[in-house]
């Protein structure tokens, strides 16, 4: 069971497929009458389907002092409904050869298998189960929390680079519950019950907060005839209604922070700016922001790589990345590994520099490769299965459209060196941004 936290690195998952100037899947939508929305992808390279069920709830719809409750209902899933005894399920997946996991995210939850299409009714029957019917006592309560206490531990409590990570979400989102970890906040872990993950299962977990994502070998019309016989049995909730969430205020001073712990090897200065995402941007300022963080710091071909590392040597590494898919607003990430004998503010003038510059000073032909890169990139992923699903069911959680999704390779190439310019001048900026350290200590 995985904990989805976006990093360095990582595409936005609403990407690319269907642009009008190239053939894409002949995806089906449908709505079942108890609010199930589903989605199918055809997919017939391989005799496989991905079923993927998504929640419109994420670790930012935790309730107040109960963060992680999110990710440990997600845990709490697997302990058996009142048909199934705990491990059924998984015990059915393997048996079958297929492959399963579930992901808790800022703004959905999701649960997948990976089977042959001729157990694809059996998978729909299992996940409908315990979409209305899960049922455990006190006694697996204890025994699962202190695993995500564990997992905590692994994660966080012993890596100081995630220390910092979590450091500096949690001073760029001063307001807003980006800022707290979706894994929650150790104490708060410590205190979640049977009675919370229960009252939060009933609120979300229902058909009418649901997408249903398949992908693969299979018929639509099939697809929506075995979601009917088994999802469809389940009764809406009518929702959980709008999600309230706090807007974060506008920053007004940049912030440094640091940590420093005998374990680093290697030192590093990362910088998260406060910026839109694909929902709450406007004017293709989120589709400027995707090329600007592959222009700035997408691979070895990018800016700050090569004023940083090739030309200066003051650096061994640097890039950038964007999470762009998001409710509410969003971050941008740069980040720079000084060179041997070098700190992280020695080199933090050269990436204040080379950050100030990167519009001004890069070619027209620069700017056309990364738009490129960053099409070709994304949809070389789409060779796996499990992400066309992925793509679709994470763009329709967070509120986008299949259209947007369809869009994006022409709404990237659209994108202008003035609008580069504009949302770089408007949010990569001191007051939007927090800056880390991560700092070997020698004191010990």
């Amino acid at each position: 069971m995985d904990q989805t936290i976006r990093a360095a690195g990582l595409r936005r998952d609403s990407a690319v497929l269907g642009s009008r100037d190239r053939s894409g899947p002949e995806l089906s939508r449908s709505r079942l009458d108890n609010g199930l929305e589903i989605v199918v992808i055809p997919d017939r390279r391989v005799p496989v389907v991905t079923h993927m069920v998504w929640y419109r709830n994420g670790s930012a719809d935790d309730p107040l002092g109960q963060s992680g409750i999110a990710h440990f209902l997600e845990h709490l899933m697997f302990k058996g409904t009142e048909r199934h005894p705990a491990g059924e399920f998984s015990k059915v997946v393997s048996a079958l050869g297929g492959q399963e996991n579930a992901f808790t995210s800022f703004d959905y939850t999701a649960y997948f298998q990976r089977v042959a299409p001729p157990h694809l009714g059996r998978m729909m029957e299992f996940e409908a189960d315990r979409m209305s019917g899960l049922n455990f006592d006190d006694s697996v309560v204890a025994p699962e929390r202190d695993v995500v206490l564990e997992e905590r531990r692994m994660r966080v409590e012993t890596d100081p680079s995630a220390q910092l990570s979590e450091a500096m979400a949690a001073a760029l989102f001063v307001h807003h519950p980006y800022g707290i970890p979706i894994i929650g906040w150790m104490h708060e872990i410590e205190g979640l019950n049977r009675t919370h993950a229960l009252d939060y299962y009933r609120r979300f977990y229902s058909p009418d907060n649901a997408i249903l994502v398949v992908a693969g070998d299979v018929e639509a019309s099939e697809v929506v005839r075995l979601a009917e016989g088994t999802y469809g049995r389940n009764a809406p909730h009518g929702g959980p209604g709008a999600r309230q969430r706090p807007r974060e205020p506008e920053p007004r001073a940049s912030r440094h922070l640091s940590v420093a712990d005998p374990k680093v090897e290697q030192p590093t200065l990362q910088r998260l700016y406060l910026v839109p995402s694909t929902r709450t941007a406007s004017g293709g300022e989120a589709h400027a922001l995707e090329v600007l963080a592959e222009l700035l710091g997408g691979g070895p071909t990018s800016h700050l790589y090569r004023t940083l590392v090739l030309e200066s040597g003051r650096a061994v590494n640097a890039g950038a990345w964007y999470m762009g898919s998001a409710i509410d607003e969003s971050r941008f990430s740069v980040y720079a590994v000084p060179a041997e004998g070098l700190s992280p503010t020695d080199i933090e003038p050269e990436l204040n520099q080379a950050i100030a510059t990167c519009v001004a000073s890069v070619t027209d032909d620069a700017i056309e490769r990364a738009k490129t890169r960053l099409i070709a990139e994304t949809i070389y992923s789409l060779d796996s299965q499990s992400s066309l699903a992925r793509i679709y069911g994470s763009a329709l959680a967070v509120g986008e459209t299949l259209e947007d999704v369809r869009r994006w390779p022409d709404d990237i190439r659209a994108v202008t060196r003035d609008q580069l310019a504009e949302v770089a001048e408007r949010y990569l900026v001191p007051r939007r941004s927090v800056t880390g350290y991560l700092l070997k200590d020698t004191s010990c």
